[in-house]
Parts: C-alpha cells; structure tokens; sequence
C-alpha cells in the first residue's frame, strides 16, 4: 500500500464525526487549563486513593487524504474514546492532546504536524496529569502518537508518581518511523532514545501499516510486547488490557 493510498483509508476510518459519539452518564466532559493549551478531558474520577488511568489520545485528524496538514485535528475516529469509557476501574480519564477538541489561542499547525511532541505539548499533558492525578498513582495509556507523549511524560517528568506505562500501536521513537515511510522529519519535536524504566506493556497489531510491526519489536526488543491477532492500527479485536 502506497503512502498515498494509507492517507486515504485513514481518512476514511476517521469519518466519523465527533458529535455521534456520547460518552457514558458517568464521565464528565472537562477542559484542563495549563499555561499554553486548553487540554479537553471525560474523566470519572470516584475514589480519592485508587490508582488513575489516564488514556492519552493519538495524532488524530492531523492530515486530511492528500497528506495536506488539517485545521482541527480533532480524531473522528472514537477507538481511544471507547477504550477509556470501558475500562471499569473507579478513576478513568480520557485525555485528547493540545488542540484536538479545543482550538487553544496558541494553537498552530505544527503542534499537530513537526512539532506533535514538542516540549511545550508535552509539559501542557504532564500539567494537565497533574491537576488531575495529584499525587495517586497514576497508568499512563498512550495510543499512537500518544505513546510517544505518554512516554515523553515519564521521561521528563519523574515526579508524575506512574506506575505503569501502556502503549497500543505506539510509535516509541518518531525518526525511526518517518525514516521508514520517507516521511519529512518532526523537526519541532522531542524523541525518546530509549524506553522509559517504568512497567510497561505494549499491545501492537497484526495488521498494522499505520506503526509496521517491525519497528515495534526494534524499539522493544520484544521485551513485553503483546501482538493482537487479525487487527489493524484502528481496529483491535478483542483487547484486553492488563493493569
């Protein structure tokens, strides 16, 4: 499948438009103010001790299908949303990523293109953790692109009190994976060099063509990496994660 081709077919799955979608009575729809970006959350937060699950969202609609950089990134696709409203632990939080939902005054084109995991983007996340986590201890859930934020967080910010890390079809290092599509490079943007020393568990696809599964076992070392059969990078069958 050609670059081009891909564009398509994510365009394509992301069709669906966010107002079809209605999170659960019990999560409430709130926005995390931090020093640059507005951060949209649904959060169920209900016991004050338990550990907080925080699902952090991927690059969602940054590019439309002829790879032209969008003007509202806000993902339509509802995968992340629908895992974070079913998971049933008492303390869950769906988290988007600066300007998905919330066209902050700052916003520009570059936090969702070169500069998606910029260090203002990933500062304005571990503000918005913290705000909300406090001081429980918190599992980062990071999809996509999101993987990258989540792990970005840990790396930088070792007072957020993680427990554990979980990536699904997670890019864990962005110039591995724009060097093998021949993409330009995220000029603007912060890298891991190597996995943050957390507990972590990284689901991967199958079928993945978005995050090949090659990289994924590269940036591992197959070490706690968990392969989903017959599934693709926006449809996973039957996942079960495992706190």
């Amino acid at each position: 499948m050609t670059r081009f081709l891909l564009l398509i077919f994510i365009a394509l799955l992301n069709g669906c438009a966010i107002h079809q979608w209605t999170p659960p009575l019990d999560f409430n729809e709130s926005v995390i103010k931090t020093p640059k970006y507005d951060i949209f959350t649904y959060t169920r937060i209900t016991n004050d001790t338990a550990p907080v699950h925080i699902y952090i969202e991927g690059d969602g609609n940054s590019f439309d299908a002829y790879g032209v950089p969008t003007s509202d990134p806000t993902p339509r696709g509802t995968f992340m949303r629908n895992l974070a409203t079913q998971d049933t632990s008492p303390n869950v939080v769906y988290m988007a990523r600066p300007c998905q939902y919330v066209m902050s005054t700052q916003c520009n084109k570059s936090d969702w293109t070169d500069g998606r995991f910029s260090k203002a983007v990933i500062e304005s996340i571990a503000t918005a953790i913290r705000k909300i986590a406090k001081n429980r201890p918190t599992i980062l859930i990071g999809y996509s692109g999101g993987a990258m934020i989540s792990g970005l967080v840990i790396q930088n910010y070792p007072d957020i009190n993680v427990q554990k890390w979980i990536t699904v079809a997670g890019v864990l290092n962005h110039s591995d994976w724009t060097n093998h599509f021949g993409d330009s490079p995220l000029t603007h943007s912060e890298n891991m060099t190597e996995l943050p020393r957390v507990p972590q568990i990284h689901y991967i696809a199958d079928k993945d063509t978005v995050v090949p599964n090659e990289l994924s076992q590269k940036w591992t070392n197959n070490n706690n990496l968990i392969m989903i059969k017959n599934s693709t990078h926006h449809r996973f069958e039957n996942l079960e994660l495992k706190f």
